[in-house]
């Protein structure tokens, strides 16, 4: 039997609360990484995946953290845990590296790429400046990077998401480890660029017989990279095995749970299956075989009409001149009352510019936006402010939309304030606790602060915010790309049942075309500022005319591959 390249058993690993108080963040998990090969890690936030692998690299706290000295980590036959801080650094920087979630913190901002990249060969490899140059460019051009020969002197800004994240597995890559860690490295991506990375990491592993420990809350990506899965939650692990046994036999409630939440390309359930169902229930639960109609017949009545919608940014230019930037080009759509619109395009498609130019969030340039046949782009912001009532917007990031200063029952009370919801305070306290109720959270929520919450609550407050007022259309900015696959089943199962309560209509912006199709009527698909295709929902899905509509949906993870 080959010995493997990583041995981690019963790894513990706590955190300190307070001088007192701990909490066990991991709780004695044991897995192992063959060589050459790619092991998946797959859990919710919180389930203890990314403190095991900041675990094996070495980088937890010695303030905070405590690793039980009965835990081993060996890579080839040394116990990584009874090394010097000093032999732990050589090696984990030479042996053994990470590629980080975001890019955008992981990369400094006040160093070039290049720069950044060569400061590992240095260090590692021993290389003079001009080596380690020629090394960056090399590897560079191996990542996939357009023009290394001009991006090696650009600096982290001047790179798109998915470039920096090719900078940051160059960076990776750059000593040729035995282990590559691989953290979220596609959570923030857009389809498209999500396999491209996906597939030069495994093009990488293949070229230079490494082994990967690729971690990830989707399964769906798993099934086109691994083989063998390891599923954990609550910090242990509930589930490992060869690819194809957990996916076409998961033994565990968990991984079925997991397997099942996130929205089919081929079915449409009723509403989405949540953990709960399979860890409270026996066996599958209802209401996975009734299907959801979803489409425009032509005959629906239509709230917001959208025409020739244009917006520009523009630049300064020499000292008279100034650069026109048009985000937005000739964008038309109807959207119809109780129904949802869906809006998809890689990042810099312009389809947030348009959510936030219908708020008036920026001022449009050209085109009109006929709310019940009145233009809302033209009105001052006096006649406008009767209408803030009627369109509404959840943000993409429930972190950075919420006052932290605020409770959450200030947070719900100031929008009916404004607009003179209710009689007094003690009416709109009362239609607040019922709104938390409505969104699923308990009546103490009331009077706590956001940061005592998990992403998907936040965004439940968010939602709730946003009811305050009965809005008829309410935009969705990538209001679930940033949450876990059971906590995006809830939020969507919540959207669609407030949908039917309240007759609302959706413009629901995402690059996930999966969600897009289990929740839009029609979609709307984006490129370079411009609409390229507008279609029913299965009719786009089924038969895309657009090359580019084409290019997105190829992308989409499968599962399975091989």
């Amino acid at each position: 039997m080959t010995t493997p390249l990583l041995s981690v058993k019963n790894l513990r690993v706590s955190f300190m609360t307070d001088k007192t108080h701990s909490v066990e963040a991991v709780k004695g998990i044991s897995f192992d990484i063959p060589r050459n090969a790619t092991v998946a890690l797959v859990g919710e936030s919180g389930s203890g995946k990314s403190v095991s692998s900041l675990a094996v690299m070495g980088l937890l706290s010695a303030d905070s953290a405590l690793v039980d000295p009965t835990s081993s980590i060996e890579f080839e036959g040394r116990n990584l845990l009874a090394l010097s801080i000093a032999e732990r650094r050589n090696l984990c920087g030479k042996e053994i590296s990470m590629i980080f979630q975001e890019p955008m913190t992981s990369l400094n901002p006040v160093f070039t790429v290049g720069f950044q990249i060569a400061e590992v060969l240095k260090l590692h490899m021993n290389m003079d400046s001009q080596q380690a140059r020629a090394r960056t460019l090399a590897l560079l051009e191996e990542v996939g990077i357009p023009s290394p020969g001009t991006k090696i002197d650009d600096y982290p800004n001047q790179l798109s998401g998915g470039q920096q994240q090719r900078v940051m597995i160059a960076m990776a890559i750059a000593c040729e480890p035995k282990l590559l860690i691989a953290d979220e490295p596609t959570t923030a991506l857009d389809v498209t660029i999500q396999k491209q990375i996906i597939d030069l990491i495994d093009a990488l592993r293949k070229k230079r017989q490494m082994s990967v420990l690729f971690i990830t809350h989707d399964l769906a990506l798993v099934g086109e990279i691994a083989d063998s899965v390891i599923v954990m939650r609550n910090g242990e692990v509930r589930e490992m095995g060869e690819i194809h046994q957990i996916f076409e036999a998961p033994k565990d409630p968990y991984t079925k749970a997991l397997l099942r939440c996130r929205p089919s390309l081929d079915s449409r359930p009723m509403r989405l299956p949540v953990i709960a169902d399979y860890l409270e229930g026996d066996g599958e639960p209802a209401g996975l075989t009734e299907q959801r109609s979803r489409g425009l017949t032509g005959s629906e009545d239509i709230v917001l009409d959208v025409r020739n919608l244009g917006k520009s940014f523009y630049t300064r230019e020499g000292f008279f001149g100034r650069k026109e930037f048009k985000a937005v080009s000739d964008v038309s759509f109807k959207l119809a009352r109780g129904k949802t619109l869906g809006v998809v395009g890689e990042s810099g498609s312009g389809k947030t510019t348009v959510g936030l130019t219908l708020m008036r969030l920026h001022q449009a340039t050209s085109g009109q936006a006929l709310f019940d046949g009145k233009d809302i782009l033209a009105m001052s912001n006096k006649e406008f402010m009767a209408y803030k009532r009627r369109i509404q917007i959840i943000f993409q990031n429930p972190y950075a939309s919420l006052n932290p200063r605020f409770t959450v029952g200030q947070i719900l009370l100031e929008p009916m304030q404004i607009h003179a919801i209710g009689r007094d305070d003690k009416e709109r306290t009362a239609m607040a606790y019922a709104l938390l109720k409505k969104v699923g959270l308990p009546e103490a929520a009331f009077h706590r602060y956001p940061h005592e919450f998990s992403g998907g609550q936040r965004q439940r407050i968010a939602i709730a915010r946003c009811l305050t007022l009965k809005p008829e259309v309410l935009v969705c900015d990538e209001s679930v790309s940033a949450l876990d696959v059971s906590v995006q089943a809830q939020v969507l199962n919540l959207l669609q049942d407030l949908q039917e309560e309240f007759n609302m209509s959706y413009i629901f912006i995402s690059h996930d075309l999966a969600v897009v199709k289990y929740i839009a009527d029609q979609v709307m698909v984006m490129n370079q500022g411009r609409v390229v295709e507008l279609a029913n929902s299965d009719e786009l899905y089924r038969n895309p005319q657009h090359a580019y509509t084409k290019t997105l949906l190829s992308a989409i993870p499968k599962g399975l591959t091989h």
